[in-house]
């Protein structure tokens, strides 16, 4: 569908359902460029952590059991 013939359909819709389209829209916008920082970040940083220990200190503890207490 080209985007012309989306418009005009969304167009046809009634208000509340243009709004609820237009926020999905958003929504998966924003969620693709969250994903896309984050992969950055991490591209930026993986050489970082795999080299200096003193970033990964603690994941030592990652599989060991957790108790909280009052």
């Amino acid at each position: 569908m080209k985007t012309n013939e989306l418009i005009k359909e969304i167009k046809r819709l009634p208000l509340s359902k243009r709004i609820y389209v237009i926020e999905q829209a958003i929504h998966s916008i924003r969620e693709q460029e969250e994903k896309k920082q984050m992969k950055r970040a991490v591209d930026l940083l993986f050489d970082d952590y795999k080299s200096d220990k003193n970033l990964t200190a603690f994941t030592t503890l990652d599989f060991e059991d957790f108790y909280e207490t009052k």
